[in-house]
């Protein structure tokens, strides 16, 4: 059946199969161009716009089985996506990975680079964060608060200063500025369109270092939405850091972002130097290697959000928890050091020395990547990154004719695309 509808991805085609005529599936739409026309009003019928990108020519919406069918036939359409549900993913960890030498000898604290927090947002009246959060957006309709307390921990893993523990719990860069972006609600999870246009929105404020401590389930090979705009992202300039997932110990259990090509994606290891049993597994679905590092993920005490009681609660400043999540936001941080030492290094180049002056704990590649990160050396490497291998090729497009000056409106079932693209790129993303 999936040879049948090239365009439709193969979990969106399993959905049709279940979904009534009137219901609306969420989806996200990639086309052939960013072509830009004016905004008119239009009714598409059985779909509506919910958001567009910059970073790439992509439009989430809400469409019937219908609607979609009419648009897999449009030649503009490249891919139709189906929205998927995304997760959070949930002292002694930053010495392991040698964070207080380059406090102590080089002088490195983050300051001056900024990270941004994709996740349950950050409470922005904690101690640890204190005058540093430079920016918000909420993508949920919540809030920008944190009702769920895993984007605070994160945030105070990456950047926290420690002030509400006398220094104690200070995390890897805790002079480095946050940016936060809710992109998931109060109960840990949200879509991926919404995470998409908070990684789009971070790049639009010139943020640095992205942390990505959420996904999808297992198996994906980085041609998704969400995986492609991450990539996309890091072509503008950002340094992108991804949670592998907690769906270990069985291979290809890496999900989406985790699985995009250029990302750095992050397992997690325990405080004696092994891998956590629940970090997830490459390799992708196309065989390539993930996670390309690890870092600390087990019993990480960082900063709590008010009146939450995600983790084992420390106090009323603290809590403990484990999953990648807690070990991406280490590698977020020390991006953000190696960043200061070096503000030329780009993604790449950050991900080539971390990898090169890993330490190896002797597992198998697909669950350690190339080691756990030391950060001391990574930061004096010379390391540069090898070519990316580009992706296989997918069916081509048929060509864009481009916009007619003045397009017509569609008939009642018809040109469901041509509204559809009327809709499109005419203005900012909506926030």
């Amino acid at each position: 059946m999936a040879a049948e509808h090239p365009k439709l991805a193969q979990d969106l085609l399993r959905s049709l199969q279940d979904t009534s005529q009137s219901e609306q599936l969420p989806i996200i739409v990639r086309l052939s161009s960013e072509r830009r026309i004016m905004r008119q009003g239009l009714a598409v019928r059985g779909a509506r716009v919910e958001r567009s990108y910059r970073l790439r020519p992509f439009v989430a919406m809400q469409a019937t089985p219908e609607a979609i069918r009419s648009m897999e036939k449009d030649p503009g359409v490249v891919h139709i996506y189906r929205d998927q549900p995304v997760y959070a993913l949930l002292n002694r960890s930053v010495p392991i990975i040698q964070v207080p030498r380059l406090w102590r000898e080089e002088g490195l604290d983050g300051e001056g680079i900024s990270i941004a927090i994709v996740d349950t947002g950050i409470d922005m009246e904690h101690p640890d964060f204190e005058g540093r959060i430079a920016g918000v957006a909420d993508f949920t309709g919540e809030g920008p608060g944190d009702g769920h307390g895993h984007g605070t921990h994160c945030a105070g893993i990456a950047a926290g200063s420690g002030a509400a523990s006398g220094g104690k719990y200070r995390g890897v860069a805790p002079k480095a500025t946050l940016y936060s972006a809710k992109v998931l609600r109060s109960n840990g999870h949200g879509m991926m369109s919404d995470v998409m246009a908070g990684v789009e929105w971070a790049v639009e404020q010139g943020v640095r270092v992205i942390s990505l401590s959420l996904g999808g389930p297992g198996p994906c090979n980085g041609t998704d939405a969400l995986s492609e705009l991450c990539d996309a992202a890091i072509e503008a300039g950002a340094v992108i850091c991804v949670a592998a997932g907690n769906d270990g110990p069985g291979a290809y259990t890496v999900g989406s972002p985790g699985c995009a090509r250029r990302v750095i994606t992050i397992g997690a290891s325990n405080n004696h130097d092994r891998i956590a049993s629940f970090s997830s597994r490459g390799p992708t679905l196309d065989e390539r290697i993930k996670p390309d590092v690890v870092l600390p993920g087990v019993d990480i005490v960082a900063a709590r959000a008010q009146n939450t009681s995600m983790g084992t609660v420390v106090d009323d400043w603290y809590t403990s928890a484990s999953g990648t999540s807690m070990a991406t936001p280490h590698a977020a941080g020390v991006c953000a050091l190696l960043l200061q030492a070096d503000p030329t290094l780009s993604n790449d180049q950050i991900k080539a020395r971390l990898m090169e002056t890993a330490v190896n704990l002797g597992e198998n590649a697909q669950a350690q990547g190339s080691g756990r990160v030391d950060a001391w050396r990574a930061c004096h490497s010379q390391a540069e990154p090898e070519p990316t291998p580009e992706p296989e090729p997918g069916p081509e497009p048929t060509p864009d004719p481009g916009p007619s000056p003045t397009p017509p409106l569609p008939e009642p079932g018809q040109g469901c695309l041509t509204a559809l693209l009327a809709l499109l790129f005419a203005g900012r993303p909506r926030r």
